[in-house]
């Protein structure tokens, strides 16, 4: 959706991947939902490429694993990247291959060995300089370039001296960390003083049920995340100084965001060193975690005080899943706005970022093959004109998603949203966002007539972007512990015989 400007289902990534194969009978061989960026849709480094950018990327690319759907071959004129959707911060193997770190530089596949010095995060960010500082000195064309890293997804790692910052930070809990943070953004008038939390179903209870052991533990995870998050701050801002320094940061339009929302997985699937394997698998003692052989993730509840006040967390369609934080920066806009509460979507991103170049956008025909035309609009007469462009989208417009085969639809301030239960009786809800932020209070008796357009937006929605319903939707449903140690090695066993430095 970023790097097309439509519907995840119609750019070829109508499920993830790693949902694919593991129900190849729904999906194989649908079109919408090969697994990787298809060629329905022209790319955004790909346009940009073809108007005269230099385009570079560094770090996670989760769009494609095959020599055909790499970087290179999707418009990046240079690039770095790690082509699976999680890895090690430290490139660091374990004995038992596990979710192997899989690089490319361009058209080469490289071999993780020969990364010196590698932490994710920092290298990435050094990377993408590196490639800036070459375009500056030779071709000097105005670029687009893409950082992402895959910090802070799991495993959680990072330098121990950073770690060590946050110690005691989170030791009150999940629950407490979630009644702050609600109060505080309460307090910087980010929220309306009336705003209340979704329940946990525990609130304090699981935390005072875990011993001291278990409760440090469980903070240090968090620790470990600050500390994971503060360098990619760092790195950002290492980025920030270069164009600065290059005299090209006032003419550069800088978007950083996140991609869904906390991640609530429990990664209990993952086996850990025993005495009878030592060092086989994970050390996942209290000293060690942090650390390159280490794996872990900070759980559910951590999770669910991340995305205060809003339900859930990153897989699912509730806002806790969808909602994420963006910040934009670009003096020549001369935008008013400073904080903006305005709905919009990823898809939006490539036609706002296609305005601001003064580059239009190919239409239905693009490199001799036929693409959609994106879905997204662009932010550019909002920002430049919040008063007379009071919305991105218009009140007929509508925004579906669906995942996992959850169901949701958006048309303003209305959501409609159909969770699937194990007992197949789930109906459609119906929520108010401007007054109802956590999703707490079903509209849909009370706005039956609300609801009756949001379930027909919905269908148009299906229609128009291919999605594909499991007849069986709770089979395919998220859980915290979906991530397993054998999941993980059938999904990546395919790429664990790629040669270091073959040509693509």
């Amino acid at each position: 959706m970023l790097l097309s400007g439509t519907d995840n289902h119609i750019a070829g990534l109508g499920q993830m991947a790693e949902t694919l194969g593991l129900h190849p009978n729904i999906w194989q061989g649908k079109v919408g939902y090969e697994g990787y960026l298809n060629y329905q849709v022209a790319a955004l480094p790909e346009i940009l490429q073809d108007a005269g950018y230099f385009t570079t990327m560094s770090g996670k690319w989760h769009l494609g694993m095959a020599p055909n759907q790499i970087p290179v071959k999707r418009g990046f004129d240079d690039s770095f990247s790690l082509l699976p959707g999680a890895g090690n911060h430290y490139a660091y193997e374990m004995s038992v291959s596990f979710l192997p770190p899989v690089y490319v530089r361009n058209a080469e596949y490289i071999g993780y060995k020969t990364l010196k010095d590698f932490y994710s995060t920092d290298y990435f960010a050094t990377q993408l300089i590196e490639s800036l500082k070459s375009n500056a000195m030779n071709s000097r064309k105005p670029f687009f370039a893409y950082l992402p890293f895959t910090a802070p997804h799991w495993p959680l790692q990072a330098p121990a001296d950073l770690i060590a910052k946050y110690k005691g930070v989170y030791d009150s809990g999940p629950s407490a960390l979630r009644k702050t943070r609600l109060e505080n953004q309460r307090k910087l008038g980010l929220l309306p003083s009336n705003t209340f939390l979704p329940s946990d179903g525990n609130e304090d209870h699981e935390w005072n049920e875990l011993t001291p052991e278990e409760q440090a533990f469980s903070a240090k995870t968090m620790e470990i995340y600050a500390a994971m998050v503060e360098r990619v701050d760092v790195a950002i801002g290492r980025v920030v100084d270069y164009l600065k320094e290059s005299e090209q940061f006032e003419n550069t339009f800088i978007l950083f965001m996140s991609d869904n929302g906390a991640e609530g997985v429990t990664l209990e699937g993952i086996p850990t060193s025993t005495t009878s394997q030592p060092g086989e698998y994970f050390n996942n003692s209290y000293e060690n975690i942090g650390n390159k052989d280490s794996f872990i993730a900070y759980g559910p509840q951590w999770a669910l005080a991340a995305t205060a006040p809003s339900r859930m967390f990153k897989g699912y369609i509730t806002e806790g899943g969808i909602r994420c934080p963006a910040i934009v920066h670009y003096p020549k806009l001369h935008s008013p706005l400073k904080i903006s509460d305005e709905f919009t979507t990823v898809m939006d991103i490539l036609p706002t970022i296609l305005e601001l170049a003064n580059i239009s956008h190919p239409g239905t025909m693009f490199r001799n093959r036929t693409v959609v035309t994106p879905r997204g609009k662009s932010w550019v007469p909002y920002l430049l004109n919040s008063d007379e462009h009071k919305h991105i989208h218009n009140e007929y417009d509508f925004t579906g998603w669906e995942l996992f085969g959850q169901r949701a639809i958006r048309r303003g301030n209305y959501k409609a949203i159909l969770v699937p239960n194990e007992s197949n009786t789930a109906k459609w809800e119906l929520y108010d966002l401007s007054q109802d932020k956590g999703e707490l209070i079903n509209l849909a008796h009370e706005r039956k007539d609300v609801l009756k357009e949001l379930i027909e937006a919905w269908f148009a929605y299906e229609l128009e972007t291919g999605v594909i319903i499991a007849e069986d939707a709770w089979a395919i449903r998220f859980s915290s512990d979906m991530v397993s140690f054998k999941n993980l090695q059938y999904l990546s066993a395919p790429f664990r015989k790629r040669r270091p430095h073959d040509e693509i």
